[in-house]
């Protein structure tokens, strides 16, 4: 998956760009329809939005939904795939942890 957006110009399938804002942790980002949370993500350079119970960076793996490395949380619903799942202008993103803190598996 790139992470960059092939201009609305130059793209062979002749689309017309309809520009959208998220909101990740409380920073606008801004994307275009049709994209998924991922997509938008890695646009921004945000290439890891969650960390496993190890502490490491998470962000796509597989990009088709099978691993469940990318999970957030979109309008309050918990663990949707960023990767199979289309942003909407005005989506409220919040990113999630499976990190521990003392030991115990934080929810």
């Amino acid at each position: 998956m790139s992470p960059r957006l092939v201009p609305a110009g130059s793209d062979p399938a002749r689309r017309r760009d309809r520009p959208l804002t998220i909101t990740v942790d409380g920073e606008p980002l801004t994307g275009i329809a049709g994209q998924t949370l991922a997509g938008v993500l890695l646009a921004a350079d945000r290439a890891a939005w969650r960390r496993a119970p190890s502490g490491a960076p998470r962000g796509v793996f597989c990009g088709i939904g099978v691993c469940f490395d990318c999970l957030v949380t979109v309008n309050d619903e918990r663990d949707v795939r960023a990767c199979r799942r289309r942003a909407r202008d005005g989506d409220a993103v919040t990113t999630q942890s499976r990190a521990t803190d003392d030991g115990r598996q934080a929810r």
